[in-house]
């Protein structure tokens, strides 16, 4: 019978026994994670391409929609770091630009609930950790790179559309570094405008970004301003530097969010991208890419709550809320979203405890907009590059990366692979790459457990668990050969047969007992090989026993219709029958048949 889709949105729950104390503490855990995710979304939407409302308006879509239908109680959604390489190239290629990113992000909603849907919440555990290791340091060293531009105020010319440099009251004008989208590219681009360094545009990223790393340090012991995350201090402590050092230095000039976009202070009309097969064709790798990395980090942001909190999430839930998020949010100009784990991990140290906190941080963001965005474009664009480099180290997780490279050959690969094809390349191919040889050395790894051996003259009763007549020594017969198979039966495992002839004579035997008590399953490639050994023995007049096939394996061989080419006479429960039977067998001297 087939399973029902359930949903079932913690929200619903939640208001039994609600009361005033348990509002008041989602009220101001709510309140605080607003404050909190205002500049990291302001960064994001400018760091993956677009304009910082967009951030802001992904933060309050996605952020409303994942805590009314979510999964858990306390996860609280948004842009994240993670998408701000896809998003980048995405936006940046002229052939697919925004419209394209809206396309993606809503194909990738998609994906998001047929995952949940269809009960596939699980699976996404099983991809290798290395690989998850491997492209969150990419991404890590990536959005580094991408920030180094605004840390050192590059710039280059502005040029008409002519090409000549534009001149202004008798001044060339510039504008910010354009970098090209690639990872080598951009330090060749950084390395050539190098003479454009702004020595202040430097020392506001560096003060702004010691303030975000020892601001919570000094003030930790203080009440109500230990509350207040270090990223939001660096901001207004940079955002005075540059309105104060610009009173009393001529010429300073930091590049501010004012200077650099024009910032639309309220929430755009519904508008739905423009879809064709071609479109949907060509960007179905980066909405897969999009779905896996929103699941992978929303789910992991889930266990990290359940664990906090002791609660357990419903994970095929949140995927379709966080499928449903992104299939709205696009609809507003939005980006990719997904669970954040450290807007999660403020909105527990704040008290939240339902989904009511994750709905007050979405109205919250959206009063800011409408009421304080302007305020918004005094913030330096070298600030907003600091609160994005300390991400970026927290994303690394070089402790871990480096705690792995000491684990076995073929976990440090993968993780390297993916690492170094996620930063040098994209996101897509590295995942993609990496799962492929992570499954290949997977079944590398089988096939090294699954052996065969050579049983000779006889077999001792105190190393077997499946004889059952007596307990002394079976002799095996001459003319007979014992094989014993250890693990799962995988394709290949059928030519090591004759690699081990020699070791039990050149003279081929006349009968051959193959073991398989020890074989939990077979595939079609093993099932295949089998009958390819079993017919080849056939024509070289040599009989054929299985012995102790499991009642799983079996009943694989029976469904392949393997007993076609092979009577149950010669399938033993036992070695003790089997080696019986062969005896009949050179006894009689018949020739080998089915």
């Amino acid at each position: 019978m087939q399973k029902k889709i359930t949903f079932k949105p913690r929200l619903l729950e939640c208001f039994k026994g609600y009361n005033k104390d348990t509002f008041m503490k989602d009220l101001m855990a709510g309140i605080v994670v607003g404050i909190v995710a205002l500049p990291l979304a302001i960064a994001f939407g400018i760091a993956s391409g677009v304009t910082p409302e967009k951030g802001i308006i992904t933060a309050i879509v996605a952020g409303f929609i994942i805590s009314l239908l979510g999964g858990t109680k306390v996860q609280i959604g948004g842009p994240t770091g993670a998408f701000i390489v896809i998003i980048y190239g995405i936006v940046n290629n002229p052939e697919y630009g925004l419209q394209g990113l809206l396309v993606a992000t809503m194909m990738a909603g998609v994906i998001l609930i047929a995952l949940g849907a269809f009960k596939l919440g699980t699976v996404i555990k099983f991809i290798p950790y290395p690989i998850i290791i491997g492209f969150t340091a990419g991404i890590a060293v990536t959005i580094f790179t991408t920030q180094m531009g605004d840390v050192m105020g590059l710039t280059q010319p502005a040029l008409d559309e002519a090409g000549n440099q534009i001149i202004k009251d008798g001044v060339a004008q510039t504008i910010a570094l354009k970098t090209p989208g690639d990872f080598i590219g951009k330090w060749i681009a950084y390395a050539k405008n190098i003479n454009t360094f702004n020595i202040w545009n430097f020392v506001v990223a560096i003060v702004s970004l010691l303030t975000i790393i020892f601001s919570p340090m000094a003030l930790r012991k203080v009440p109500v301003l230990n509350k207040i995350p270090g990223s939001l201090y660096g901001i207004i402590v940079g955002t005075l530097l540059v309105l104060g050092l610009g009173q009393f230095i001529d010429g300073f000039n930091v590049a501010t969010i004012g200077s650099r976009f024009t910032i639309q202070a309220q929430l755009p009309a519904m508008e739905v991208p423009e879809f064709t097969f071609q479109t949907v064709q060509d960007l179905l790798p980066i909405a897969f890419t999009i779905a896996i990395l929103g699941a992978i980090e929303s789910l992991l942001s889930a266990a990290v709550a359940d664990g906090v909190i002791s609660d357990r999430h419903d994970s095929n839930t949140e995927l379709i809320a966080q499928g449903a998020a992104n299939l709205v949010t696009p609809l507003f100009g939005g980006i990719p979203a997904t669970g954040a784990i450290a807007r999660t991990m403020t909105n527990i140290n704040n008290g939240g405890r339902t989904p009511i906190a994750g709905i007050i941080h979405a109205v919250i963001l959206l009063l800011i907009l409408l009421v304080l965005m302007p305020l918004a474009g005094y913030i330096p664009m070298a600030t907003l590059a600091a609160v994005l480099v300390v991400v970026s180290y927290n994303m690394s997780g070089w402790r871990t990366f480096k705690g792995l490279l000491k684990n076995p050959k073929s976990d440090v690969t993968v993780l390297l692979v993916t690492f170094f094809l996620t930063v040098i390349f994209d996101l897509t191919i590295a995942i993609e790459i990496g799962l492929v040889i992570s499954c290949a050395l997977f079944i590398k790894r089988v096939m090294e457990t699954s052996k065969i051996s050579v049983i000779e003259k006889e077999i001792n009763p105190d190393d077997e668990a499946d004889m059952t007549v007596g307990n002394e020594n079976l002799t095996i017969p001459e003319g007979c050969a014992v094989y014993e198979i250890n693990g799962p039966y995988f394709f290949g495992i059928a030519n090591k047969f004759d690699d081990l002839q020699s070791n039990i004579g050149h003279n081929r035997p006349k009968v051959r007992i193959i073991r398989m008590r020890r074989v939990p399953f077979i595939d079609s490639t093993g099932i295949h090989n089998l009958s390819n050994l079993i017919e080849m023995n056939h024509k070289q007049g040599t009989h054929i026993i299985l012995s102790g096939v499991n009642p799983k394996v079996h009943e694989q061989l029976q469904k392949s219709g393997f007993y076609s080419i092979m009577d149950s006479k010669h399938i033993c429960p036992h070695i003790d029958v089997a080696l019986e039977r062969a005896r009949e067998f050179l006894t009689e001297s018949t020739p080998a048949t089915k």
